[in-house]
């Protein structure tokens, strides 16, 4: 109800200005929004540009300020130590620091004696974004025959983003002050080096700042070569750039050299002057940029006479090129700073393709469009995507269709040529918790790397579907749609927490992959996990998209239009590399059902809306579920007599949170739900 994009008039012909601002205020401290666009426009006989710019915001929210937040944040790397028991081997268990105070500065006592860390209480869990966007486009007729149009965008996004301070193995070496033998630091060496899974809480939070910039320009002319034959052709390109710096990040060697000389005392680490912590912290960045060239063109042409009418074609080709890199910091390319994943990429590719649809009007009620399209990779290969579809309209008022078709989807360049990287993942893993003498569901983060996967090949698909559309009255309209895709070699995500369940529970994940991994210690905990990206197996799915439209016409009462649609999915099947097949559908995170009803009735100079939106509940093999969730957005907008209006409004206005149910190192599912509360907001928008 209050975005943060242009607001794009599709007339084209508008004349005239439009100015809005709005502001939002969420029942969640930080998480605030604001957002102003300008819309400008001419038009004449014969041509037409409009231009606009817009600009949004919202705040940060910090982790501790949303539901649960308030739960201590479970980490090894609080501050601990590995205390060996075996005088040869590597048998050890992990303890506190002797002589830290765990109770101060975000650090906490666990049940089993150990040191932990509260991220929760410095870390956000949404970073501050500001967006900023400018576009004009416009068109100009030349003479009869031939037409110039353009588009040009430029958007800028600005983040800014908190993480609690660096958590990292440190090794100091035999007799030096830090190192810890029978339970004493600083006492008689054993011949053997001392572990501390530590949080470098004395040198601060790490803050992230981000820069995103992408352009978009185009050009093209269409033009009318005979009464039969009309063409297109013209150019595209598009440059993005992100920058990003991080500030609070530590040089492992340099923290294990302050460490082992003693500048840098585990058991008193508050206690270190500021230019030893400045010694060993480092800002590090990221350099990021993708460009796209494309050269298009295409032909429309009336083939012959039908009983439908004329059979039309159309045949097009693309040319593009891609270039591509993501690059780190040469600190974090080496592998030395703790905190900060640092795999870079880089690559490039050129597409050639060329298509075809092609329109059969059998009769006026019956039709059939044949369409492909061959796409050529430089660094892939080729493949051919054909599609199929039909309508029947047996009576004026109802309508069926279906189609058929076949598609791939390549792997990114990024995925492909991505470096090693580390990262500190939230996870939630039974037997680590166990090991720690926490409950089985606690939060903790783990030791990651994701790597690339060059091996990967791409996707393909195959997807029918069929529907109808039924309009039974003037004031009503249906439509239901069965699809049914498929789609073969699946490229997927490997996250640390889906490593974890195909390791806890293969039967309904699945096995990892080749090439991923996960490593646990003599205790069950987990010492390292391998992640990436893998040709998980085959994907099936079919469902139902429903939709219904009214529209009362009351007259002195005003008109009410109700919009229902809703999505079942029947089925969302995973075939694993090893051949299971595990039904995703209904599972956690994989709603069956959802479903969205928009309500506006306008009366006079007034508008009032009130939209409804519904996720169906979900339940693991495990027993862990959530139910429905729905939530509320209404609206009330006065249209003045000045051309301005004014409009106020609530989403979720019955300020409903998620379940806390832990999804992907998470209190809930970040990615169904938000957990901003009731969002109340205030907008007017002038017309000139």
């Amino acid at each position: 109800a209050i975005g943060g994009v242009v607001n794009v008039i599709l007339r084209k012909d508008f004349n005239g200005a439009e100015l809005r601002y709005g502001y939002g205020a969420t029942d969640v401290k930080g998480g605030d929004l604001e957002d102003a666009s300008a819309v400008f426009g001419a038009a004449s006989d014969r041509g037409r540009l409009i231009g606009g710019a817009s600009y949004s915001s919202r705040g940060m929210v910090f982790t501790r300020d949303q539901i649960g937040g308030d739960v201590l944040g479970v980490s090894t790397y609080g501050n601990n130590y590995w205390a060996w028991t075996n005088p040869t081997g590597g048998a050890g268990s992990i303890k506190p620091v002797p002589g830290f105070d765990c109770n101060a500065n975000g650090f906490w006592t666990q049940s089993n004696g150990r040191c932990s860390f509260d991220f929760n209480s410095v870390a956000a869990n949404d970073a501050s974004v500001k967006n900023t966007s400018v576009f004009v486009r416009g068109d100009y007729q030349i003479n009869d025959d031939w037409t110039v149009y353009m588009t040009a965008t430029t958007t800028k996004v600005e983040t800014f983003g908190r993480y609690a301070p660096v958590p990292g193995v440190i090794r100091v070496e035999d007799g030096t002050p830090n190192d810890i033998n029978n339970g004493v630091m600083g006492g008689p060496g054993d011949g053997r080096p001392t572990y501390f899974y530590h949080r470098f809480a004395a040198a601060g939070n790490r803050d992230n700042t981000t820069d995103t910039t992408n352009n978009d320009f185009l050009v093209g002319f269409q033009g009318q070569l005979t009464d039969s034959v009309s063409v297109e052709f013209g150019a595209r390109h598009t440059e993005y750039k992100y920058l990003e710096t991080g500030n609070g990040y530590v040089i492992a060697s340099l923290a294990q050299l302050a460490a082992n000389n003693g500048d840098y005392m585990v058991n008193d680490p508050f206690g270190a002057t500021p230019e030893t912590l400045k010694g060993f912290t480092a800002t590090i960045g990221r350099n990021s940029f993708y460009k796209s060239t494309e050269y298009f063109g295409n032909a429309n042409f009336d083939l012959f006479e039908m009983g439908g009418g004329i059979s039309n074609a159309v045949v097009g080709a693309e040319y593009r090129t891609d270039d591509f890199a993501d690059v780190y910091d040469s600190l974090s390319q080496a592998g030395v700073v703790l905190g900060s994943s640092g795999g870079s990429s880089a690559g490039g590719r050129d597409v050639s393709s060329a298509y075809f649809e092609w329109l059969l009007p059998f009769t006026s009620t019956f039709d059939i469009t044949v369409a492909g399209r061959y796409d050529k990779y430089s660094d892939y290969g080729s493949d051919f995507s054909p599609k199929v579809a039909a309508r029947w309209q047996p009576l004026e008022n109802l309508t069926f269709r279906g189609s058929w078709g076949q598609g791939f989807r390549a792997p990114g360049l990024d995925i492909l040529t991505q470096a090693r990287s580390f990262s500190a993942e939230p996870v939630n893993d039974p037997q680590s918790c166990i090991a720690q003498a926490e409950p089985a569901d606690c939060q903790l983060q783990v030791d990651t790397y994701f790597i690339a996967n060059p091996t990967l090949s791409s996707e393909h698909s195959n997807q029918y579907s069929i529907g109808a559309v039924y309009d039974p009255t003037d004031w009503l309209d249906l439509s239901l749609d069965y699809y049914n895709i498929e789609v073969k070699d699946t490229i997927s995500s490997i996250g640390a927490q889906d490593i974890i369940n195909m390791d806890l529970d293969p039967a309904n994940y699945g096995q990892i992959p080749a090439g991923l991994s996960i490593t646990r210690r003599a205790d069950g905990s987990i010492q390292e996990i391998t992640a990436g990206y893998a040709n998980e197996g085959d994907l099936k799915t079919d469902g139902l998209d429903f939709r219904a439209n009214t529209d009362f016409d009351f007259g002195s009462a005003g008109r009410l239009q109700n919009r229902l649609t809703v999505s079942w999915v029947n089925k969302y099947d995973v075939t694993t590399i090893n051949g299971e097949v595990i039904e995703y559908a209904g599972r956690l995170g994989y709603p069956d059902l959802r479903a969205n009803l928009a309500n506006d009735w306008t009366f006079g100079d007034w508008a009032f809306t009130w939209n409804v939106n519904y996720i169906d509940g979900q339940t693991d093999p495990d027993g862990d579920s959530v139910g429905g969730y729905a939530t509320n957005d209404v609206q009330a907008a006065w249209s003045a007599p000045w051309n301005g209006k004014i409009a106020i409004g609530a989403t979720n206005v019955g300020n409903r949170y998620p379940q806390l149910v832990a999804f992907d190192g998470r209190p809930w599912n970040f990615y169904l739900y938000d957990a901003y509360g009731r969002t109340i907001y205030l907008r007017y928008t002038q017309t000139f």
